[in-house]
């Protein structure tokens, strides 16, 4: 059974900095690309960045380049969401998710955490 578990998530103020992990089990975790998401209420969940499972590329969405990177511990099955300079407009659930294809489009992902909530206060 495949399972993705996020967590580090939290509430921070303004110009804060948060490192989400994604646990893996149940997959073969260096075949996957790896994609973070968010969704804030109201809201369809929307990319923001991945990490490739040959070469480590990586790829962000314009609205947080230069603050988030994507990275991965292949020996661990994890993944790390590392976020920078956090703005309330971060607020929102964030996922990561496992798939084949190298893209920021959610119905590309096959396998789903549960999300962890990050809250970000003026």
């Amino acid at each position: 059974q495949v399972q993705l578990v996020e967590s580090g998530g939290d509430s921070v103020q303004a110009g804060g900095s948060l490192r989400l992990s994604c646990t893996t089990s149940g997959l073969t975790f260096s075949q996957y690309v790896i994609g973070w998401f968010r969704q804030a209420p109201g809201v369809g969940r929307v990319g923001v960045g991945y990490i490739a499972n040959i070469g480590r590329r990586t790829y962000y969405a314009d609205f947080v380049k230069g603050r988030f990177t994507v990275d991965r511990d292949d020996s661990k099955n994890t993944a790390y969401l590392e976020m920078h300079d956090l703005k309330p407009e971060d607020t929102a659930m964030y996922y990561c998710a496992a798939g084949p294809v190298q893209t920021l489009e959610p119905s590309l992902y096959q396998s789903w955490g549960q999300g962890t909530q990050v809250t970000v206060s003026s």
